[in-house]
């Protein structure tokens, strides 16, 4: 290590708050991030979009989608919820989105199915921010899949050349599709996405693991015009009304892109339907959040000085709430930073943050 670098490397000791850094572009939610416990499937459900499967009655309903800015915002006027299963070779999604009116004109994979409605599906296994999938579909069965790099605040970049492999999804409709006459039902999908085809694992999760995991449902606000639907147009400015975005975790922000918002899934070999287990969240979480909080700090330290801080004492400065009372280790260079505390689970070894938001431990 450089001289200038043990110059910058220091350790500080602070008091433990569960207070929020609230920076001027991310603003925290104030509820927690929703969880989920994904019970075994002792058979593999009919992949045909119906989640109408003995083990699909038996697996429980998420909470219903709320606005992704949170619950201070107009509830959903459609109910969407969904449920996750799994086994040794697929994780299992089912999705049901009620709909008055199914809308879908994107045949062509990889389009930009967000532009009319869908339902998206966003999933982290290690949970460092980074490499990271998201799969958009719409009701005609249209698919878009790709992996991020990183958040983009953090610079990442969507890889649209990657596919996941042997996936299988089938949509069901209950109505009829691009038909303003009659009013429609719901729509629903159903999901098998194998192990083997993550890139950040190949095989299944073992009992109590958690992922970190979430879904948005994009939806247009449509008028009826030459017996075709269309998207509103604001009279105000001429362009169509900007799109709702329901989630099942709220981010606080109009921003899915925020991995570390997301809800968790955690999976348990309890076979659904026989008995249930609760979601207890691991201890390194708050060691995670903590280090997130001072990410953020660090940043809004950046904007204002044209540096990052090298204590805590300096991130104080900044307005908001930074998490005191462990060590916190700050390795600063002019451009970029690693900062690190102990692990709860293992003292032996300690969590990381970079400036570009990835968090892992060693």
């Amino acid at each position: 290590m450089s001289s200038q670098m043990k110059k910058f490397l220091q350790t500080c000791t602070l008091v433990v708050l569960s207070g929020v850094f609230l920076s001027e572009n991310i603003a925290q939610t104030d509820s927690a991030p929703k969880t989920y416990v994904s019970y075994q499937s002792p058979t593999k459900p009919i992949i045909d979009g119906k989640l109408d499967d003995a083990v699909w009655e038996l697996a429980p309903w998420s909470d219903a989608f709320v606005d992704i800015q949170g619950d201070e915002m107009p509830k959903p006027t459609h109910l969407t919820r969904m449920k996750m299963l799994w086994d040794k070779d697929f994780f299992y999604i089912g999705v049901k989105l009620d709909e008055p009116h199914l809308w879908a004109t994107y045949t062509e994979r990889e389009s930009v199915i967000f532009h009319e409605n869908d339902i998206e599906v966003f999933l982290d296994p290690d949970g460092d921010t980074h490499n990271y999938y998201e799969w958009e579909i719409n009701a005609l069965g249209t698919l878009w899949d790709l992996l991020l790099t990183k958040p983009y605040k953090d610079g990442g970049k969507p890889i649209n050349g990657w596919n996941i492999n042997d996936f299988e999804f089938t949509v069901h409709l209950e109505g009829t599709l691009n038909d303003p006459s009659d009013t429609d039902v719901y729509w629903s999908v159903e999901m098998a996405i194998p192990w083997s085809s993550l890139t950040q694992r190949s095989s299944p999760p073992s009992d109590g693991h958690q992922w970190r995991i979430n879904f948005s449902r994009v939806q247009w606000q449509l008028e009826v015009k030459d017996n075709m639907y269309t998207k509103v147009i604001n009279p105000e400015t001429g362009k169509h009304f900007p799109e709702d975005n329901w989630v099942w975790s709220p981010i606080g922000v109009i921003n899915m892109h925020i991995p570390d918002r997301w809800g968790y899934v955690q999976f348990s070999e309890v076979e659904v339907g026989t008995g249930t287990v609760p979601f207890v969240k691991h201890a390194d979480e708050q060691i995670k959040t903590n280090l997130r909080d001072l990410y953020y700090a660090q940043k809004a330290f950046f904007k204002e000085h044209s540096r990052y801080a090298e204590t805590v004492q300096e991130l104080n400065s900044v307005e908001g709430t930074v998490p005191t009372g462990i060590e916190v280790e700050f390795e600063v260079s002019r451009t970029r930073f690693k900062l690190s505390i102990p692990s709860i689970d293992d003292s032996s070894k300690n969590w990381f943050i970079t400036e570009d938001g990835r968090i892992w431990k060693q």
